[in-house]
């Protein structure tokens, strides 16, 4: 049986719809009693938030859903976050058909979304694979006269190389791409001036794959193993959105009729860190001399909000919860402007938060790949949920394609914390419990404490883990001299 989120996605009806795209990330958890943990973050958009309520499980959802953000008459996006359990390590290929998509110009009528899930144990980190991660607003939009680069900030927990193109094949209903957007693998789309008969909207269907950076042996709860290069995509996840090009604009000037980003804006790309129940406060500045009123729009994690002291002047305020601790949370934003009952959008600007146990900071803008996330988030407790605590879903977890047929109740709860032995060779019981009161080391690197603690506390995890210690430790900073560690 599919997963929850799945299987929610395929009693969406297919009605008459306004369908505005879509993002799926997933990562992984620990072994819990019900399965391997996998927390998952779903967004969906439609043309408002009642056609979302009403189109989803034809209004009769048991997952839990959050408003992400919304601009009344055009769009709404939404967002599932959880976690489901999957009872082996393997993978998951499951396409999925949501509803209509809203009007466009390069003929997209159904929508459908391709999610190729690994969670084999991967040679290189000895723990299961998760996937790029990022987010985009349901609806970009440019005058038909402006150049405008659109570049999408992604990043991947287990250090991968992250490629997008197109979906192709058998990814999508229609996969006639829009003519007018050029897309990069690094993840970048370019639009070019072009004619007023170009105007209108259109449906972009991407897809965001992570490749390793060098030969990685997969190994499912088999034994079974497959190697992937650098060459070899471990995961599949989509991104999709509509592109809307308006009508030409009196100035492709930004500050004038396009809003212009001030001070102390953040870069495109910066990466924000900050600690489990700290609040974090991102100042938004921007400008538009000719425009009569300016909002900020944004796609991010759940429990995001905005505020507003004046035209121009905004703060997204998010507080990361403990089982949000470890993972990227990507978070974008455009100022609009309305000049003359027409309106024009800002340059996209996108930011990576964190959560951890380091002081807030800002790091330059980064590629296509932040740095590694230390470990994976431990998902003991419910995840974040709307404002009251609903029930958690109970449909049965995804059954991998070359698994034995599952009973259609919930997953068996084994006897023991652990899968069979095949199932991870590294894996300790919790009956087991290893403490490091000390540890004597001498490290050698380039690499600097202060700025690149993530990717010297993973290097320090994956060699704990070649000496033996289970894949499940915790390697903590203390300070900028020590770390700890803990089962």
């Amino acid at each position: 049986m599919l997963p929850p989120v799945l299987l929610l996605l395929l009693l969406i009806s297919g009605a008459q719809a306004s369908f505005y795209g879509v993002v799926f990330n997933y990562a992984f958890g620990n072994l819990q009693p019900s399965g391997y943990a996998v927390p998952y973050d779903f967004k969906l958009s439609y043309n408002s938030c009642e056609e979302f309520n009403t189109q989803t499980c034809n209004g009769y959802c048991n997952v839990p859903t959050y408003s992400i953000d919304e601009i009344g008459g055009e769009w709404c996006q939404k967002g599932y976050t959880g976690t489901f359990y999957y009872p082996y390590l393997d993978t998951l290929d499951q396409s999925v058909s949501t509803s209509a998509w809203t009007e466009n110009r390069n003929g997209i009528v159904s929508s459908k979304a391709v999610l190729q899930f690994d969670l084999r144990n991967r040679s290189d980190i000895n723990e299961p694979n998760s996937s790029p991660r990022t987010t985009i607003l349901p609806l970009v939009r440019v005058p038909s006269n402006c150049q405008r680069n659109i570049n999408l900030l992604v990043s991947d927990p287990d250090g991968d190389d992250i490629r997008c193109r197109y979906a192709a094949g058998s990814e999508c209903d229609i996969c006639t791409p829009p003519s007018l957007l050029s897309l990069s693998s690094s993840c970048s789309l370019s639009f070019s001036p072009t004619n007023s008969s170009d105007e209108g909207p259109y449906a972009v269907q991407m897809v965001m794959e992570d490749f390793p950076r060098q030969n990685v042996t997969l190994t499912n709860s088999f034994g079974l193993q497959v190697m992937k290069t650098a060459s070899d995509s471990i995961s599949t996840m989509p991104v999709q959105f509509v592109f809307k090009v308006d009508p030409a604009a009196p100035s492709c000037t930004e500050g004038e009729y396009l809003p212009r980003f001030l001070p102390p804006t953040p870069q495109n790309g910066d990466q924000i860190n900050t600690n489990v129940n700290q609040t974090v406060e991102i100042i938004v500045r921007a400008e538009a001399t000719q425009a009569d009123t300016m909002e900020l729009l944004f796609s991010g994690p759940f429990g995001l909000t905005k505020s507003s002291s004046g035209s121009g002047n905004f703060t997204l305020t998010w507080t990361p919860s403990p089982s949000e601790a470890g993972l990227n949370h990507h978070l974008c934003f455009v100022v609009q402007a309305n000049s003359s009952g027409s309106v024009y959008q800002s340059d996209l600007r996108c930011v990576i938060v964190t959560a951890g146990n380091s002081p807030v900071t800002a790091s330059p803008p980064t590629t296509t790949t932040p740095p590694t996330t230390t470990t994976p988030p431990q998902p003991t407790t419910t995840p974040p949920q709307p404002s009251t605590t609903p029930p958690q879903p109970t449909t049965t977890p995804p059954q991998p394609s070359t698994t034995p047929p599952q009973p259609s109740t919930a997953p068996p709860q084994p006897s023991t914390t652990g899968p069979p032995s095949s199932s991870n060779p590294n894996s300790t019981p919790a009956s087991e419990s290893y403490y490091v009161l000390a540890l004597s080391a001498k490290l050698s690197t380039s690499l600097l404490l202060k700025n690149e603690s993530a990717i010297i506390l993973n290097l320090i995890k994956e060699e704990m883990q070649r000496q033996g210690l289970p894949a499940g430790i915790i390697v903590e900073l203390l300070g900028i001299g020590g770390v700890q560690i803990a089962p």
